[in-house]
Formats: structure tokens, C-alpha cells, sequence
């Protein structure tokens, strides 16, 4: 459990990095959800909420992107590296092997 605790707040520090009200959103949300659910004793619901908890850092980790407005018209996308993936161009016309 506490594995994956330190996982999420790992992985939001990183997502999140140089946005602070995303940052503490993210903690509070983190924290609120550990502490709700503290007490739980069945291995079964345990394992289902790390299971839960194990998505999300994922979903995290590949699938948010941060964005900055430098102007009222502009936005900036500041991709990490866990984000770029090789492209493969699109093709009208497949060409056969």
C-alpha cells in the first residue's frame, strides 16, 4: 500500500511539476482517498484499491499533458518524455509487402 502511495505522489510531482495549484489538488485528492479508506480490512477490497490506485498513476503518467497560456490566444503544451512515442505516418494508400 504504501508502494503505491508514494508512487502516485512520485508520479504527480513529476505531471504536475511547476503548476502548485495542481500539485496540491493532486495531494489533497491522493491523501483524502488513502485516508477514506484507512481502516479497510478485506484483502479482496484492499487489492481492488491498489488495483484502482495502479490505474490512475498509469493513466497519469501516459495520458496528462500540461498546459501554459502565454497570451489570451495561446497555449504552450509542455510534453514529458513518458508522453512521446515514435509516430507512424498515415498513409492513403498502403503499400503492399
Amino acid at each position: 500500500v504504501l508502494k503505491v502511495f508514494k508512487l502516485l505522489h512520485r508520479t504527480r510531482q513529476e505531471v504536475f511539476k511547476n503548476d502548485t495549484k495542481a500539485l496540491e489538488a493532486a495531494r489533497q485528492k491522493i491523501n483524502e482517498e488513502f485516508r477514506n479508506n484507512r481502516d479497510e480490512k478485506s484483502e479482496e477490497k484492499i487489492n481492488e484499491l491498489l488495483k484502482i490506485a495502479s490505474d490512475v498513476e498509469v493513466i497519469l503518467r501516459t495520458s496528462v499533458i500540461q498546459a501554459i497560456h502565454t497570451d489570451s490566444d495561446k497555449i504552450v503544451l509542455v510534453p514529458r518524455k513518458d508522453l512521446l512515442q515514435d509516430n507512424t505516418p498515415y498513409l492513403d494508400k498502403p503499400t503492399k509487402k
